[in-house]
């Protein structure tokens, strides 16, 4: 819901960053992996509970996520595979998260991190799924003209995710009722992602 609003402000401060990056010879798919590996050090840092530790590699990651789109359209290299390794690396960053605060306490944590995989599942398939169908038929991207595929908007998207994920960090006594709530919101995107997206694409059968 947000990302609408956050990525156009936090556009023009990765400039100065893009600039020296693609100076030093790097690439967007580059940034891309390494953000994932910097990421991916969450995973023990909340199994063994060093929360604050994962708080700086989960922002450090989103950092990476945004150089690594800024940096391809400065370099004019935008492209679908670039789309699909980021898009691919990201839902497995989002399950990592859960799966470490999982088994940082799996008796209080995992039923509530189960439920929120369930639901990181139903997002992420209806996103995908919509964007296949927008990419046959040509639909337009009127807000996010800069993706490399259609981006469906939701009430839970990239911002609502890390803003819970690093409330998980900073409350992580109350994890299992934070990824309840987020399920609750998910579960309201998964609707409106299935419910628009079926409608939209039955009108435009009905119209060929």
């Amino acid at each position: 819901m947000l990302d609408k609003f956050i990525t156009p402000a936090i556009k023009p401060l990765l400039k100065p960053v893009v600039i020296i990056l693609d100076k030093c010879g790097l690439n967007a798919d580059k940034l891309t992996v390494i953000g994932f590996i910097i990421g991916m050090l969450a995973l023990p840092l909340l199994a063994f509970e060093f929360y604050y530790g994962a708080l700086v590699v989960i922002i450090l990651n989103r950092v990476f996520d945004g150089l690594d789109g800024a940096l391809a359209r400065h370099q004019q290299q935008s492209s679908s595979a670039g789309g699909f390794l980021d898009i691919c690396l990201d839902f497995l960053f989002y399950g990592a998260i859960v799966l470490g605060f999982a088994l940082a306490d799996p008796a209080q944590n995992a039923v509530a991190a189960a439920a929120l995989l369930l639901v990181f599942i139903g997002t992420g398939s209806s996103f995908l799924a919509f964007a296949i169908a927008a990419e046959k038929f040509s639909l337009a991207k009127p807000q996010f003209k800069y993706k490399s595929f259609y981006y469906l908007n939701g009430l839970t998207e990239g911002t609502e995710t890390i803003a819970f994920f690093v409330a998980f960090c900073i409350w992580p006594q109350h994890f299992s009722l934070l990824a309840y709530s987020f399920a609750v919101l998910g579960s309201i995107t998964i609707f409106t992602r299935i419910h628009g997206g079926y409608h939209t694409l039955r009108q435009i059968n009905n119209d060929e």
